[in-house]
């Protein structure tokens, strides 16, 4: 059993909600995206890892019909959704977070050929949630809720979906139910990531890999910056990129803009209007940039001493270019980034970061920059001086590595 003071926070909740001890206790990882944004709904390649901060989820049976949800986030907000409801075709009509609770709920009764509804008759569920990940930071919170809670349900409802099937079952209740119209990169990342590693996902094949990243292993550190300016995915602004990518597909003929290489840009420029080209162009380089990343990472580009400190030095500063590439391509091309997202990127590398970019899905969140180890802070400050300086409230810093992806905590 573990004992960490989220697994403590939710066994404590859950007992001070339902006057009673949880049977388990479910976690699930936000993620970090290295590199790969707005490729995962084109068909492409991502590269996200697990970070340390989780969203838990505390559960047990009820006799009563009902999925009883409470949280420490939303302390007032006791939501009740019948089961039946649940296991009615349509999905569940629940609006805001608590939607994509019932949401995975609807999904994980659906996700395996060999289960047909949530438990035996008359059966229900109470649930407790509890995160330290920052909602709107470009983390992903949403996707640590779904997971912690498709992991939860599927246990105790013994559902039998695989991690896999899992995956499909959180966006499909984020697509479907809470109406954001996502990718599978971040339940992916939340369900498979480990320790000392990215995932990289072909979001086609729906088929990942391990490659090595280990920031302190190599000395060096992956900083992160919270901006502080909330986005979401169910907003606008991401629905209608996702749209301009399917008609360029569909004007260029393709199945997705995964289909596209670079040597079709220049067909593709005189058969798009300029924003529509200009966003497949982000597309399109940002896959091929994901590739070279993977690659870089499989060859231990961050930590191989061979040839000396020049070579190492050179090749860590190939991976951070990448990463401004990236950076660069979702503000010109994709235009998802925001003046403070853009000025804390300038002032990473300006400051000594190998590389800087937004990480999520745009309009707010977060930046990470891959900074020497001990060099933290030193970026972090100048970013905290900029945002000063432009009248930009203190941007939240932390670091983080890759971590281990969802798990049961306890066990009965």
């Amino acid at each position: 059993m573990l004992t960490d003071p989220l697994t403590g926070a939710a066994t404590k909740g859950f007992a001070g909600a339902y006057g009673t001890a949880p049977e388990g206790i479910w976690s699930a990882p936000g993620r970090v995206n290295l590199i790969g944004e707005h490729t995962d709904y084109n068909d492409g390649f991502v590269l996200p890892f697990a970070i340390g901060a989780r969203t838990a989820v505390a559960a047990a049976h009820r006799d009563d019909g009902f999925l009883v949800v409470a949280s420490a986030q939303y302390p007032d907000e006791v939501v009740t959704v019948p089961l039946a409801e649940i296991e009615a075709e349509g999905p569940p009509g629940v609006a805001g977070w608590p939607g994509y609770v019932a949401g995975v709920a609807w999904a994980v009764t659906r996700a395996s050929s060999g289960h047909a509804g949530p438990g035996p008759a008359g059966s229900g569920v109470s649930l407790y949630v509890t995160s330290d990940v920052p909602a709107g930071s470009g983390l992903s919170s949403s996707a640590a809720l779904e997971c912690a809670t498709g992991c939860a349900l599927n246990d105790l409802w013994q559902a039998g979906a695989s991690r896999g099937e899992l995956a499909r079952a959180c966006r499909r209740a984020e697509n479907e139910v809470v109406g954001a119209p996502t990718g599978i990169m971040d339940q992916f990342a939340s369900l498979f990531g480990e320790e000392g590693g990215a995932v990289f996902l072909d979001c086609r094949e729906v088929t990942g890999e391990i490659v090595p990243l280990d920031p302190e292993a190599a000395g060096l550190e992956i900083l992160l910056a919270d901006t502080g300016e909330r986005h979401a995915h169910a907003s606008g602004g991401y629905a209608s990129r996702r749209a301009s990518c399917e008609r360029a597909a569909e004007a260029l003929g393709v199945r997705a803009l995964r289909d596209v290489s670079a040597k079709d840009l220049e067909k593709a420029a005189a058969t798009l209007d300029d924003e529509t080209f200009r966003r497949a162009r982000h597309v399109v380089t940002e896959n091929g940039r994901v590739l070279e990343m993977a690659r870089a990472l499989r060859a231990g580009a961050l930590r191989d001493t061979t040839g000396g400190a020049g070579a190492l030095h050179q090749r860590r500063a190939a991976v951070g270019a990448l990463l401004t590439a990236s950076h660069a391509s979702m503000r010109d091309d994709f235009e998802i980034t925001t003046p403070a997202l853009d000025l804390a990127v300038e002032t990473a590398v300006r400051a000594g970061a190998f590389g800087a970019r937004m990480t999520g899905g745009g309009f707010g969140g977060s930046v990470l920059a891959l900074v020497p180890q001990g060099y933290a802070g030193v970026v972090g400050d100048e970013i905290t001086a900029a945002f000063d300086r432009d009248g930009y409230d203190p941007p939240a810093l932390s670091t983080v590595s890759p971590s281990a992806g969802a798990r049961r905590d306890t066990y009965p």
